[in-house]
């Protein structure tokens, strides 16, 4: 099999903006820790760090000025690492506080960009209007950044596909296909095929499972050819009631289980070729 796939993107999510040290200890929130958590998740074999950003007390920001502080730090101990922040922020922030942190100076490579409007349970609504997304999108294209389409349903792919025919969104386009969210598709192998197969055939795709679906959407995502995430942002856990002492460790099982099915661990310059960076 892994000879005829491309190699293995990872990404590594590393704090979030919903999990809390209450959660899991782990969960960084100072600048220092969240960038001791990409070097180690990097030196595990992730290409690429997800990243939000946290005040000291753990509330999350999406203030340019913490961004660049992170990433500045993050490029001194892992400097060819592809950092990708987040535009999603967290539920209630406008669009203008969201979009910070693609002005970090450079700008990022790639960035986020959710591509539709989410019930997460009870009274909380991500929204993400089509204007949202054109905003977005086109102040990516500004600064040269290659969106991440965020997709957690399938009518999120076929807004995209839409945005893409009216010239906001460029080819190929690179797609996170997020299972298992409350108020998205759901976390099993019928619906990830369905997914991809409604994806264009030059786009490239990662494959989050959120909760106790992490690992078993990610070996399926590395057995159909697509890219694998995650991290302590979308779940706490190594195995089963046992929690994972860093991100790292969620990254090297994903290697481990890479490793058996014969797929290769892409670095962060072939993660680059692969997504077209370059």
């Amino acid at each position: 099999m892994g000879d005829n796939l491309e190699d293995l993107i990872i990404t590594a999510a590393i704090c979030g903006a919903e999990v809390t040290k209450e959660h899991n200890k782990a969960v960084p929130y100072a600048i220092n820790e969240i960038v001791n958590e990409a070097e180690k998740a990097y030196a595990a074999g992730a290409s690429i760090i997800h990243l939000h950003v946290r005040q000291d007390d753990g509330r999350p920001t999406q203030d340019l000025n913490r961004f660049q502080h992170v990433i500045n730090g993050i490029k001194e101990v892992c400097p060819d690492v592809i950092i990708q922040p987040s535009t999603g922020g967290s539920i209630g922030m406008n669009i203008k506080e969201r979009i910070q942190p693609i002005y970090v100076n450079p700008p990022p490579e790639m960035a986020t960009l959710d591509c539709g409007t989410m019930n997460f349970g009870g009274d909380d609504i991500f929204i993400n209007t089509e204007n949202d997304i054109i905003y977005f999108a086109e102040e990516m294209i500004k600064l040269d950044i290659k969106p991440e389409l965020e997709c957690f349903d399938k009518g999120m792919i076929d807004t995209v596909l839409k945005l893409h025919k009216k010239g906001f969104i460029k080819s190929p386009m690179h797609f996170n296909l997020v299972l298992g969210v409350i108020g998205g598709i759901s976390a099993d192998v019928r619906d990830l095929v369905f997914l991809i197969e409604s994806l264009p055939n030059d786009a490239t795709y990662t494959v989050t499972g959120i909760g106790k679906y992490e690992f078993n959407m990610a070996t399926a995502s590395i057995i159909m050819g697509g890219h694998a995430r995650v991290g302590l942002e979308d779940n706490i856990y190594i195995s089963q009631g046992l929690k994972a002492k860093s991100n790292a460790e969620l990254v090297k099982k994903i290697v481990r289980i890479a490793n058996e099915l014969g797929r290769e661990i892409a670095t962060p310059n072939k993660a680059r070729q692969i997504l077209g960076l370059v």
